[in-house]
């Protein structure tokens, strides 16, 4: 008999014990796992009785893993992610198709990568693509993803990073605005991202061309804040990593020769227990190279900003 399995109760312990501490709830656990709680409860407790220690500690405040159940864990996880790296392998050899997982904010994925979906699965046509959409910060696990885009300082000791960009800020607008505002410069609509970004009064100065009176619109979603501007209803502030396409179309134009670049980069980022297939490595590097030719041309377009240096150089 193989070692581990004297070593567990059950081979279903194991996925019992993976999603309790995956979600660190029973009851979370049970609805994924399709079972009531009480019948997650007791296999956790057969768990421990087998292993003779706590695996996780309960208290009013929720789970929490101890040192053990953190071990056991990690090691788990990876396991898991190796079975189904192995299943996916299979399943590509049978079907001749392969699955790319990208983890995007929305508005990245709106004026971004739609606009060259075509391009993309020309590129990749025997990739099949899903999307995990992030409305609002680029923030999150990449657990269930072949690739992400983050804001992280780089790699470590989980994740390796590939550098796309410096995050890099300017005030942008639809070439109608600016060109309306030569009529009536004295009052300007400024279309914010509510809450989680710089507002135009919280240290992002647009310039001293855009004086006057303000209205403003605010958007949860930084994608409808890009639609507005596009759509000629006032300035926003444009992140280089979304924006940049609109810019090289000239659907988009700066509204004043002002970028803003701060110490975060955004990164594309995976999981080192997942293993980098060929068809995500080139997805990712698809990506990078098409972002370098957006900035390009809008240093072609707009040389007295400087975008390319600003994106690239290291600090």
């Amino acid at each position: 008999m193989n070692p581990l399995r004297r070593m567990l109760p059950s081979n279903h312990a194991l996925f019992v014990f993976e999603a309790v501490a995956r979600n660190m709830s029973f009851t979370r656990a049970a609805a994924e796992l399709n079972v009531t709680q009480p019948a997650v409860s007791k296999a956790m407790a057969q768990l421990e009785r087998h292993l003779g220690v706590r695996l996780v500690d309960r208290s009013g405040d929720g789970l929490a893993l101890t040192e053990d159940g953190a071990i056991l864990h990690r090691r788990v996880a990876d396991g898991f992610r190796g079975i189904e790296a192995a299943l996916r392998e299979i399943d590509i050899r049978r079907t001749g198709i392969d699955t790319v997982t990208l983890s995007l904010s929305s508005a990245f994925t709106t004026h971004w990568l739609m606009p060259r979906i075509n391009t993309l699965q020309e590129a990749f046509p025997s990739v099949d693509f899903r999307f995990q959409l992030i409305p609002g910060a680029l923030a999150g696990p990449v657990d269930a993803v072949d690739l992400g885009m983050r804001f992280v300082e780089g790699p470590d000791l989980d994740h390796e990073a590939l550098f796309l960009m410096n995050e890099v800020m300017l005030p942008v607008c639809s070439p109608a605005y600016l060109a309306g505002r030569d009529a009536d410069g004295s009052r300007t609509t400024f279309v914010n991202l509510s809450a989680t970004s710089p507002m135009w009064s919280g240290g992002v100065d647009p310039g001293p061309d855009w004086n006057g009176s303000r209205a403003s619109l605010n958007f949860s979603d930084y994608a409808v804040v890009l639609q507005a501007a596009l759509l000629g209803q006032g300035v926003a502030l444009g992140w280089a990593s979304v924006v940049s396409h609109w810019l090289a179309t000239g659907d988009l134009v700066p509204a004043a020769a002002r970028l803003t670049r701060t110490a975060r980069m955004c990164q594309l980022i995976h999981l080192r227990s997942r293993p980098l297939r060929r068809s995500v490595a080139a997805v990712r590097d698809w990506i990078v190279a098409e972002m370098r030719a957006d900035v390009a041309k809008v240093d072609r377009l707009y040389p007295e900003l400087g975008m390319g240096r600003a994106c690239f150089d290291a600090p």
